[in-house]
């Protein structure tokens, strides 16, 4: 077996790639950061897994998200991730903005699930093992717990920070009225909010006008996931359902997809339009979300290299221009 040969990253990777500050803090990120949610969990090809990470370092990609569930199993791409680190990235620890989350179950019992301080720093410890890390750039608590008090799940994010185990906390799925209670909570604990992730694409914009305005005020960052629409917004379905597509599996993230001929005909006119601006439907999408002052990041997932590529290309002119954006609305306000 032929060893694998050192990587070594592209010289360009910073010439490309905008970054925008997190809220009012002083960290910037990439304008594009890489999930792995999924496709780098072990039931997957991990020299793909490996390639697509590095060519996301070359494109300027700086911005790596994890959480201890992800999969699957779970926590097998925070192992996997780990062991990128330790072949290929670790020379480069200081130029990557790595995240974690806990919130979701991780293991049997009372203890392996939730918002309580014993799961969450329990499972930054777990996740600081898998990955070979003495710190995370950011610890989120994944989604609120309505048992435990906002103060102590607060108070575990707090605790992070201060134990040098976290540089910075963030939010994901919290409401606008639990990101304010929480964001009150972290100020006063001397440990600001730094960012929130949430859910948003063209055909969920509640986000728009319910949790931007309070990301604003609190000057928070966001940075959107599923920002395809778990694929819809691609030209994936435009003629039919793929059998080896996640709609055509059964995938659990997709059963909310309603391949409708009316929105099928939304994506088709978006599709057209992305062509007249020489971008492909699934970069209009992406670039679509970054009007918003605060949105700093968008999250892609990635197959392979080249998914990546294509979602990454022409990011550096990512400004619609105003007939584009009242196009959008025109196609997005058809049914």
């Amino acid at each position: 077996m032929k060893p694998v040969p050192a990587y070594a990253p592209l010289l360009t990777r910073y010439e490309t790639m905008p970054y925008a500050r997190t809220g009012k803090s002083g960290l910037l990120l990439p304008r594009l950061a890489l999930g792995l949610w999924q496709n780098f969990g072990d039931v997957d090809l991990y020299p793909t897994g490996r390639s697509t990470v590095l060519r996301a370092f070359d494109l300027g990609i700086t911005h790596f998200d994890l959480a201890n569930n992800y999969g699957p199993p779970p926590g097998t791409a925070e192992s996997n991730f780990g062991r990128m680190l330790r072949s290929d990235l670790a020379p480069f620890r200081d130029e990557l903005i790595i995240a974690t989350k806990a919130g979701y179950r991780m293991w049997p019992g009372p203890y392996g699930d939730l918002g309580s301080r014993k799961y969450l720093l329990a499972s930054l410890d777990q996740s600081l093992k898998r990955m070979g890390l003495d710190y995370v750039d950011i610890f989120y608590s994944h989604r609120p717990d309505p048992a435990t008090p906002l103060e102590e799940t607060m108070g575990a994010l707090a605790h992070a920070v201060r134990s040098g185990k976290a540089l910075y906390v963030g939010l994901s799925n919290y409401s606008p009225e639990q990101t304010t209670r929480a964001a009150a909570i972290l100020r006063d604990l001397g440990t600001p909010c730094l960012i929130h992730q949430f859910c948003a694409h063209m055909f969920n914009r509640g986000p728009e006008t319910s949790l931007l305005p309070v990301l604003k005020d609190e000057g928070i960052g966001g940075i959107v996931f599923s920002p395809l629409a778990q694929g819809l917004l691609t030209t994936r379905y435009l003629n039919g359902v793929p059998a080896d597509s996640r709609v055509g599996r059964g995938a659990e993230s997709t059963k909310w997809i309603q391949l409708t001929d009316a929105r099928i005909a939304q994506v088709r006119a978006l599709h057209e339009l992305a062509q007249k601006g020489g971008r492909s439907v699934a970069q209009l999408a992406i670039h679509w979300l970054m009007r918003h002052d605060t949105v700093t990041s968008v999250l892609i997932g990635a197959s392979s290299p080249a998914q990546l590529n294509e979602n990454a290309q022409g990011i550096e002119s990512y400004q619609l221009t105003a007939e584009e954006l009242a196009e959008i609305e025109k196609i997005l306000a058809s049914s």
